[in-house]
């Protein structure tokens, strides 16, 4: 397939599907853990724990994928670890027990990094500037719409069937990923932009992105605010299901509510993109963050959490993220030349180990209180704005 110069919106529409890899991988099931953990005989934590894994292999497999799409192009690498990914989607749904689960779910996790971090280096590849803080912003308003149609999709088709018939649908978005990257996605790199080849150069580039501290802070921050949310994705069907008594159903609602702060927070990043400095934004979603976390913190400490409460501080919460991951990749990535595939990956690795620690730390501590969730919410979040007010003040 011949070269592509521009970012069309068909070809922005795929990539963010394609991108979206993460939030319906992690948000589809969330509302089948109380019947994993039942019917396969497993504890709430080790459930938990394929959450974990799916992440973790998400960090591990940006490393790699990443640096490999600066050496031999973006759309081999795409196209078969999207195969790969759909194959492990297809096994899970016959997992006989909580140890194959989690085993592909970290095989899918490697596969589907492809997804995220080859996407994203395919929109900064053809476009720069503010417009590269628009594709960003709009491949982030697209994924936002996973955590809201995932839950809601996942809790409709539990009505009717169990979990499998849950991983089966997961199984079958995956395969349709796997043809629209085969089908509709060109290659972006020229051969001779293309970095050089071999594990001493994708070490290289790595070197020489981490040596900037700038690049660095961004992506602590980009991580930061991720794994706020995933403390809250972790922990929420406990929080909703156990603590609150939410049916399936309407926990399923009320988690899409927060996803849809993140799509509306990228709309109005995308519209403001070249209007207000990313640096300002980033600011404004860690700080967002920081209140839902303070507010998490006060209603568990005083065990007044209410449904109404919970829905308010995750839309706050998730819009916040959003603000910081579109602005925060967008702003780190512009250090990273043509090595976007390795900035893209350290990203990707930054944001998928810190969501990868939220899972077990929140759930180690029982599944009967709001408090595990909220501190690391509270502490991550806090974090991230001093980094983001660092960087603003550099």
């Amino acid at each position: 397939m011949t070269l592509q110069r521009r970012l069309t919106p068909g070809l922005l529409a795929v990539l963010s599907f394609l991108a979206s890899i993460g939030p319906f991988a992690t948000d589809m099931y969330l509302a089948a853990f109380t019947d994993i953990a039942r019917e396969l005989g497993a504890p709430a934590s080790s459930v938990q724990l394929t959450l974990t894994a799916f992440l973790v292999g998400m960090g591990v497999g940006q490393l790699i994928l990443g640096p490999l799409s600066d050496q031999v192009g973006r759309r081999p690498v795409l196209v078969i670890s999207l195969s790969v990914f759909a194959l492990a989607s297809v096994l899970m749904v016959f997992s006989p027990n909580i140890g194959v689960f989690i085993a592909l779910r970290a095989v899918q996790g490697i596969a589907g990094a492809a997804g995220v971090v080859v996407s994203r280096a395919i929109a900064v590849d053809l476009t720069e500037g503010a417009a590269a803080i628009r594709a960003i912003s709009l491949i982030a308003m697209f994924v936002g719409l996973g955590p809201l149609l995932a839950p809601p999709i996942g809790g409709a088709i539990l009505q009717i069937g169990d979990w499998h018939a849950v991983l089966a649908a997961l199984a079958g978005m995956a395969v349709l990923m796997c043809v629209l990257a085969a089908v509709f996605v060109p290659e972006s790199l020229p051969p001779a932009a293309r970095r050089d080849a071999g594990l001493r150069a994708a070490v290289g580039n790595f070197g020489l992105l981490l040596r900037n501290s700038e690049f660095v802070l961004l992506i602590c921050v980009f991580g930061l605010g991720f794994g706020s949310m995933m403390a809250y994705i972790s922990a929420s069907p406990f929080v909703g299901q156990v603590i609150l008594g939410m049916s399936p159903l309407i926990y399923s609602l009320a988690f899409a509510a927060g996803a849809l702060a993140m799509i509306l927070s990228n709309s109005i990043n995308a519209r403001l993109a070249g209007k207000v400095p990313p640096e300002r934004m980033l600011l404004l979603g860690t700080c967002l963050g920081f209140v839902a976390g303070i507010a998490l913190t006060v209603f568990a400490a005083t065990d007044t959490l209410t449904i109404p409460a919970f829905i308010a501080c995750a839309f706050t919460l998730t819009g916040g993220t959003g603000l910081v991951m579109s602005n925060a990749s967008a702003l780190a990535l512009s250090f990273a030349g043509r090595a976007r595939g390795a900035g893209s990956a350290l990203l990707g690795a930054a944001q998928f180990s810190v969501g990868g620690l939220a899972s077990p730390l929140v759930g180690a501590w029982g599944e009967h209180t709001a408090m595990p969730m909220a501190v690391f919410v509270v502490t991550a979040t806090g974090l991230a704005t001093l980094g983001a007010i660092r960087y603003a003040l550099r």
